[in-house]
């Protein structure tokens, strides 16, 4: 049947395969639609009609659990199927797509792996450097919020050298063309099918049969005259949603003849490696006829063909031994490929492999071989952020290391608990779990069981500033791993030594924990290395080193994405959140926090609502109420200074913006100032708040240490402290403290400062302030069409804000950021016109003010 209403789709494809093969700028191209839209048709089309380039074709399949690097894995690329190396792997194969034009398919997004959304996340995003055409199809309708595919997709909607085409059901005009040399009344195909393409086509075939009623009717009718031998073989091969592989046909007894016959039902088709459905509803229609027990037995013949072939794919080998029923073989399948998913970093499938292999665990099995894989499974599970499903795995566990009489094993779990329990929100829980891990880890004396309790003893001990715990915790660790040999242990011995230090401003204990933490990731310790820079930013945020903060969480962002860190991702996205939001850049603040509130397993994390809270406060919206009471809720979960301090500065701020007293300020604040800023790691935190309750006229006494620039407001050097905050990039900090001067003239430069920076809510609350103090000249709240807008840069502009004020070209940027010329000068337009600046030199003359180096 002839492609009917997909023109527009074959010219925007047609141009850009055009595009590729002269060498120009690569390009990505999404293709959405139902099943039956046509996708995979007209993708074929255009690459027929098209320029004759190198294609290569992936395919998502779908298995009970994908394949990681599913769709890579067919391709050939060197490295893909071993690799245990993410950001050696994307490069070459970025370098190989990229070595002559090319057009990389890979269809049907909605069962893609996580690790393979990462490679493409990287590839479209650097698309336009290479001769690079990336096609991608998907059904937009099966793919959710927390879809793999998910981000890769707003990757699409969002950036430049990326579009989405949409394929719609064919128009009744469509189908009547369709249908037009039959006797089909064309009015009601098009009401019995919808206008679905596949649908029309299997009706049009056999416009002489009964209408059907369904696509599988439809489907089903092609096959009425099979044979009942031949039919078996169209079974097994729909049992098969990846490919009926060629070396397979010998070996259940398919042969050249039956291939022929098959041939002419027009259901099948041929990919690189193995026989397949032409299209997935037909697949389907004849998996539907499969009857009742025949199913396991269809799997079970595939599944003794697969083994006997070299290499082994756990993963597809997995998907037949649970459809044949096979507990011994799913078992040690699963097992595989959990292993496999693990060595590729993707924690996802390896989570789902290992829930299957615990399923199959016959009844029968010892605690302890449970228990094992009980203890895996919490790890991956941790790592992708599921924390409710972590804490119910860890504690299943615990009572089978306790049967196999396996005290170390108890302690790890407890060990573990207390992370997830410290993350959740529920930091009294966590302590108690702590506690009880090193106990029981020093009474068995086994090292490694030591070393684990005592690494998270530590470091949650200096995350919730209880810093001489965190000492010893970390005396005691370093001494068992030395004294054992534990490479790793040591590591983390060494880092947590200096990490007391670090958290309490020490620069050369910084440098140790970065040290260590580079070590770390070297060696594929990924925990350990996260943990490291956790310390570095908390250390370099609290004491307002902005820039440093900023550096730090951009390769820490980086380097987690890559490892398939879910947890950690999240964590970073809120950090990288409230640098955004300290140096004035409230659409990138607003980006990242969005990203990150939407998990809600994170108790612990006080950041996304603490940080939309203030902007909304700052921006004049409204809404600030709700997002700072569910701060609070999160803050007293955690119940330590450094979680109560940020949002109690929140409130505060809001009490100061709206005349509205909230009696956590008035009586909690106040009461427990003294108390909560005694630790030395809450100095800075600690001379915040006060300067804010100082500002409410609350301040009764201040504590004993504070921050330097606190200090100075407290002391009246507003000038001075405005001049610290200037220098770190704080410039909201800097407007409040000329905001509390006496001086009328500092407080109209507050004004000005906050309306440069957009922070219009603040601003107007001067205004009214300085008003009812009699000053006649303050300043107009400036017309939207007038005001610059510097806290609107997105983190894409950001990027290449920071290499214009490196002062780097147009070419230099697209070459650093993986973009074009032509897109890397839009984006310098946007950003000289959202600053109000007239050039490039501009940005960089004041690359420092606007917190650009």
């Amino acid at each position: 049947m002839q492609l009917l209403e997909r023109e527009h789709e074959l010219d925007v494809l047609g141009a850009a395969l055009r595009l590729v093969g002269e060498g120009g700028a690569g390009l990505g191209i999404a293709v959405s639609g139902e099943s039956g839209a046509g996708k995979s048709t007209v993708v074929a089309t255009a690459l027929q009609q098209g320029p004759a380039l190198r294609t290569l074709r992936g395919q998502c399949e779908p298995l009970s659990t994908p394949r990681p690097l599913g769709p890579f894995r067919d391709l050939g690329l060197p490295g893909v199927a071993d690799t245990t190396d993410d950001a050696g792997l994307r490069e070459a194969v970025l370098q190989e797509l990229g070595s002559e034009p090319t057009v990389l398919v890979v269809e049907d997004l909605h069962w893609l792996d996580e690790a393979s959304a990462e490679l493409l996340r990287f590839l479209v995003r650097r698309v336009e450097t290479v001769p690079l055409a990336v096609v991608v199809s998907y059904r937009d309708l099966e793919i959710g919020a927390h879809h793999p595919a998910r981000q890769l997709l707003g990757d699409f909607a969002v950036l430049d050298g990326l579009r989405t085409l949409v394929l719609r059901p064919l128009s009744e005009a469509a189908v009547a063309a369709a249908v037009a040399d039959t006797s089909l009344d064309a009015a009601r195909v098009h009401r019995l099918t919808g206008g679905n393409p596949f649908f029309v086509a299997q009706v049009a075939r056999e416009p002489d049969r009964p209408m059907p009623s369904s696509v599988r009717d439809a489907v089903l009718a092609r096959i009425d005259d099979v044979e009942l031998d031949d039919l078996e073989i169209l079974q097994l091969i729909a049992c098969a949603p990846d490919r009926l592989d060629d070396r397979v046909l010998p070996l259940v007894g398919v042969d050249l003849p039956t291939l022929r016959r098959l041939d002419a039902t027009t259901l099948l088709g041929r990919s690189d490696r193995g026989v397949v459905f032409r299209h997935e509803l037909a697949r389907l229609a004849v998996e539907s006829t499969i009857p009742p027990g025949g199913a396991p037995r269809l799997h079970q013949r595939l599944l003794e063909a697969l083994e006997q072939l070299e290499p082994q794919d756990p993963a597809v080998l997995t998907h037949h031994a649970l459809g044949a029923r096979d507990v011994d073989r799913t078992l040690a399948h699963a097992r595989a490929a959990a292993a496999q998913a693990v060595a590729a970093a993707s924690n996802t499938e390896a989570a789902s492999f290992l829930e299957i292999a615990l399923n199959h665990l016959p009844t029968t099995a010892a605690p302890l071989e449970r228990a094992l894989l009980l203890s895996q499974l919490t790890r991956q599970q941790y790592f992708i952020g599921r924390h409710r499903d972590a804490i119910a795995t860890a504690r299943a566990s615990i009572r089978l290391w306790e049967e196999a009489g396996e005290q170390a094993g108890v302690a790890e779990a407890y060990a573990g608990l207390a992370v997830l329990e410290y993350q959740s929100g529920h930091s009294a829980t966590s302590t108690v779990h702590a506690r009880r891990a090193t106990e029981i880890a020093d009474a068995c004396g086994v090292p490694t069981a030591v070393a684990r309790a005592y690494t998270d003893a530590a470091m949650l001990a200096v995350i919730g500033s209880d810093l001489p715990r965190a000492v010893e915790c970390a005396a005691r660790l370093l001494a068992v791993a030395t004294e054992a040999g534990l490479e790793e242990f040591e590591v983390a011995g060494r880092m947590m030594s200096a990490a007391v230090p670090c958290v309490t401003g020490e620069s050369w204990a910084r440098t140790e924990v970065l040290r260590w933490a580079e070590e770390a990731r070297e060696q594929g310790w990924d925990e350990l290395a996260w943990r490291g820079h956790i310390l570095v930013f908390s250390a370099d945020h609290e004491h307002g080193s902005v820039r440093a903060a900023q550096r730090i969480i951009e390769d820490t962002l980086a380097y987690v994405t890559e490892r398939d860190l879910g947890v950690a991702r999240l964590w970073h996205l809120s950090f990288r959140g409230l640098v955004h939001l300290t140096a004035g850049r409230w659409s990138a603040a607003e980006e990242d926090c969005r990203t990150a509130i939407d998990d809600v397993e994170l108790g612990a994390n006080i950041w996304p609502d603490t940080v939309l809270g203030l902007l909304s406060l700052r921006l004049g919206r409204g809404g600030a109420d709700e997002l700072l009471e569910g701060a609070w809720r999160k803050a007293r979960g955690a119940d330590e200074p450094l979680r109560y301090f940020p949002v109690l500065c929140a409130l505060a701020e809001a009490m100061w913006m709206t005349g509205r007293p909230d009696p956590r300020v008035t009586d909690f604040a106040v009461d427990n100032l003294q108390r909560l800023a005694s630790s030395p790691d809450a100095i800075w935190a600690g001379g915040r708040l006060a300067v804010w309750l100082r500002r409410l006229g609350l301040l009764t006494a201040r504590p004993a240490e504070i921050g330097e620039p606190y200090r100075m407001l407290l002391e009246g050097r507003h000038v001075d402290a405005a001049a610290w905050f200037r220098m770190a990039g704080d410039g909201f900090a800097e407007a409040l403290a000329l905001s509390d001067s006496p001086e009328p003239e500092h407080r109209l430069e507050a004004v000005a400062l906050l309306d440069r920076l957009g922070a219009i809510g603040t601003a107007d609350r001067l205004r009214v302030e300085l008003r009812s103090d009699g000053l006649d000249s303050v300043p107009q709240r400036p017309r939207e069409s007038t005001r610059a807008n510097p806290g609107g840069l997105t983190n894409r502009q950001l990027d290449v804000a920071r290499l214009v004020a490196k002062g780097l070209s147009n070419n230099e940027i697209a070459a650093r950021l993986y973009i074009s010329p032509k897109t890397a000068d839009h984006h310098v337009s946007a950003i000289l016109a959202k600053l109000e600046l007239p050039n490039r030199r501009a940005v960089v003359v004041r690359a420092d003010e606007l917190g650009l180096v």
